[in-house]
């Protein structure tokens, strides 16, 4: 697996959901904070972005447009920003409400795509952290074609259900998240020059990473990462610490039991076996490098996660 991939899947918790809503008049919502990340889509018409923040203001949202909230920050979403708000209030299952008819839009209506995923904080990726609050993907002529073909194909789902779609929209909902973060990541961070977005653009740096990923419980010393893309040991583990944030060894033994957490969490596999797929040839070695980490024994960490 790609970086991207792996710290997405390292943080999911359960299924994500999505709603699609016709407003029309003075609409207007409040979205409370949320553990995981939200996203919206306006498909038709305007909208207004609300910071909860009152000293930041309102950013308007036209055709197009989508904006992901990545730390579940509480805001608000209405057709102007002076429109009263109406608290949005999960369903018993944790679902969004959505629309029982689904009908079309009128041309004066506005259309949106509402959706949330359950993220675990425990252990997240910095290059998920370094989001801002709002990330806001502006519909340019041209831009961004895979992220558009994947919202339309989730609109058409939502917006009229066949078979398959309860297995399809959650697929799509997890597409959309990584085209996401990978357009925001390769093409609108603003500083590109600092931190994940400029180690993903680094060949280099992004070579080591990903054969980090692709074989976390290898023995990997510096010079054999450094040699990944081309460079000196000494060279290597200075442009991998200023981009990353940490030493590659650092970041290999973080990545590691951070592997070993998700499979505690997701996988009924012996402990032996979660030990060597997360490097190590002794579960004794293992269990005290998990309690450095995580405060407690592995065991007692699975059996909290179930």
């Amino acid at each position: 697996m790609d970086v991207l991939s792996d710290a997405v899947a390292a943080m999911r918790a359960g299924r994500p959901h999505s709603s699609r809503t016709v407003n029309s008049g003075p609409w207007g919502y409040r979205f409370a904070p949320d553990k995981g990340a939200g996203f919206h889509v306006v498909v038709q018409g305007t909208a207004w972005l609300i910071p909860p923040d009152d000293d930041a203001a309102p950013v308007e949202l036209r055709a197009g447009d989508v904006v992901l909230l990545a730390h579940g920050t509480g805001h608000g979403l209405a057709g102007h920003p002076g429109n009263p708000l109406v608290d949005v209030l999960p369903l018993p299952d944790g679902t969004w409400p959505t629309e029982p008819h689904r009908k079309p839009a009128a041309p004066d209506e506005t259309l949106l795509l509402c959706g949330s995923y359950q993220l675990s904080r425990t252990r997240a990726h910095p290059l998920l952290t370094e989001l801002p609050p709002f990330v806001h993907l502006s519909a340019r002529a041209g831009a961004h074609t895979r992220l558009r073909a994947a919202v339309d194909l989730l609109g058409a789902e939502l917006a009229d259900p066949q078979p398959g779609s309860h297995a399809l929209v959650p697929a799509l909902l997890d597409t959309l998240l990584l085209l996401l973060l990978r357009t925001w990541w390769l093409s609108e961070c603003p500083d590109r020059t600092t931190g994940w977005s400029a180690a993903l653009g680094d060949p280099a740096v992004l070579a080591a990473l990903r054969a980090i990923h692709a074989d976390p419980a290898r023995s990997w010393t510096v010079e054999e990462l450094g040699a990944e893309g081309g460079l000196s040991r000494a060279a290597f583990a200075r442009r991998f610490t200023t981009l990353v944030g940490r030493p590659p060894l650092a970041y290999l033994t973080w990545w590691r039991m951070t592997t070993a957490g998700r499979l505690l969490r997701t996988d009924d596999a012996p402990l032996r076996t979660v030990a060597r797929r997360a490097g190590y040839t002794s579960e004794f070695a293992f269990a005290k490098a998990f309690r450095r980490e995580y405060g407690m024994p592995p065991g007692q960490y699975r059996r909290r996660a179930g």
